[in-house]
This record gives C-alpha cells, sequence and structure tokens, in this order.
C-alpha cells in the first residue's frame, strides 16, 4: 500500500493502471469504522486497485461546527486500509487541496438547500467542491458511497450526471451496531446516556417502516408518530424528520411508492443523520 500526499504523484502512479485495470475509489474524512470498510471490501472485490482518500475537507464545515476537534486517528485508519486492501491512500492536507487563491466552487442547485442543507449552508457545496477534485484527480472506474449519508448521494449523483462524470456509483447499504445504531465518526462523542438514547433513531424509522408495511400513506401521521417516540429520550433534540421522494428529495405528503425517509436529531451536543427506504 502507497501513502500519497500530492494530486500529481497519484496521477502519475495511476496512469499506466487506467488503460488496463479498474479503479474503484472510496472518499472518506477517516476516523474510518465498520461502515467505511464494507465500502473499501467490495471496492476490492470490484476492481484491480482500490484508492481511499482521507481528507477531513474544511469547506463542508460551518463555522461553529466541529472542524477542530474532528476525530483524526491516522494510524489506525492507515492500518485498517492496508488490512483491507488499499492500494493507495490519498492523503492531501488543505494547502494541496485548496491552494492560495483558490475560488472555484460546486454547487448542485435546490438538492442543496433542504434538508442537512437548510441547517447546514454551505455544506454540499463543501462535499460537492472536493468530491469533484477527487474524482478529476483520481479518475475512478467506479465510486463508493454509503447509503447513511442519503441526501450527500442523491447530491453526487445528480452532479456526476450534470458534469458527465465517466464513473459508476455503487451504493452501499447503511452498517449498524447490534442495537441498530447507524455507525458514524461522530458516535465517539456521545457520553454512555447519550448513546444510549441514541438508538431511537433506528427505532423510529423502524416505526415508520411499519407504518408504511401496514398502510398509511399519511406523511404527516407518520412524522407524528416518530416524533412522539424521539421526544421520550431526553437529551434528543429533533432538525428535521422528512419522508421525501428519492429522486428529488421533494416533501411527500402521500405516500405511493418507495420513500426516503430521513432524520437528523442532536443526541446532547452531537448531531446524528439516519434514514431507511419504505415501500408502499
Amino acid at each position: 500500500m502507497r501513502v500519497i500526499r500530492e494530486a500529481q504523484k497519484l496521477d502519475f502512479a495511476l496512469k499506466k493502471n487506467r488503460r488496463t485495470k479498474s479503479i474503484g475509489f472510496v472518499p472518506t474524512m477517516g476516523a474510518l469504522h465498520a461502515g467505511h470498510l464494507s465500502l473499501i471490501r467490495q471496492a476490492a472485490k470490484d476492481n484491480h486497485i482500490v484508492v481511499v482518500s482521507i481528507f477531513v475537507n474544511p469547506a463542508q464545515f460551518g463555522p461553529k461546527e466541529d472542524l477542530k476537534k474532528y476525530p483524526r486517528p491516522l494510524k489506525k485508519d492507515l492500518e485498517l486500509c492496508r488490512k483491507s486492501g488499499v492500494d493507495f491512500v490519498f492523503l492531501p492536507d488543505n494547502k494541496n487541496m485548496y491552494p492560495h487563491g483558490f475560488s472555484t466552487f460546486v454547487n448542485v442547485e435546490g438538492l442543496s438547500n433542504v434538508l442537512c442543507g437548510a441547517s447546514r449552508p454551505g455544506h454540499f457545496r463543501g462535499v460537492a467542491t472536493v468530491v469533484t477534485k477527487l474524482l478529476n484527480i483520481i479518475r475512478p472506474d467506479v465510486l463508493y458511497l454509503g447509503q447513511k449519508d442519503s441526501q450527500q448521494v442523491i447530491i453526487i449523483a445528480r452532479m456526476v450526471k450534470d458534469l458527465n462524470f465517466p464513473v459508476k456509483l455503487k451504493i452501499m447499504p447503511i452498517v449498524r451496531e447490534n442495537d441498530g445504531l447507524a455507525l458514524s465518526s461522530r458516535n465517539i462523542y456521545l457520553t454512555k446516556e447519550e448513546r444510549s438514547d441514541a438508538v431511537v433513531l433506528s427505532k423510529a424509522l423502524r416505526l415508520a417502516e411499519s407504518l408504511v408495511n401496514n398502510g398509511q400513506r399519511n406523511g404527516h401521521v407518520i412524522i407524528n408518530r416518530m416524533k412522539q417516540l424521539i421526544a421520550k429520550k431526553k437529551t434528543a433534540k429533533i432538525d428535521y424528520i422528512s419522508i421525501v421522494d428519492l429522486n428529488n428529495l421533494s416533501p411527500l405528503k402521500k405516500i405511493s411508492e418507495k420513500c426516503l425517509i430521513v432524520l437528523a436529531v442532536r443526541i446532547g451536543h452531537t448531531r446524528l443523520i439516519d434514514n431507511i427506504i419504505a415501500y408502499a
């Protein structure tokens, strides 16, 4: 496994392989967990070469968010990559990615301003910009993303289509703890009590799925039931709960086919997201 910090050096290392070997790419901000590793293992299964990027992207953090304290266990991350069959780790710093004078950004209109985008203005512009740069640097055949970041997945899929990126997207299922909590690098922020309360997110989503399965089609009724369940946890504060169209994230008052049920909840000071796809 090679660790490369500069874009030009990575491009040179991959150049001789692009014509004859498939390249799978997993973008991360480090603090790797089993969810990331599921993407890496799938990339290794599908491709000749696996590239993982580790970059805590400042462009997607707001001024009052956790950029400075975001976990950066680099030594552990590199060992996990090595054990999981990664061929190249791209490890740029801020100056590599955003050199002096950098002034070009990518913004996916509409999709970026709702749900998480409403409470984190500029977040998805930062995501779209860094993913654009990484795709241009690595030029992979397949890009691997996790369903947990469902809005991000939909935005990147739209960006790839709109900008004609020659890459296939492969979306992998959410990886959860035994009690249902979706894996997240931010779970380490939770106290013991908060960790216990955080399970209510997946319970609320399973409740919603059950209601849909049993014939409930009124989105307002489902959301209210979810809110009632989450409100029982004293550390929980809801940012949003929404039932939306899988393609354009527009809210659905009445469910007539498959839909995306998404939520963001603060457990203590930690903002967690989760989602589930339900079928009417």
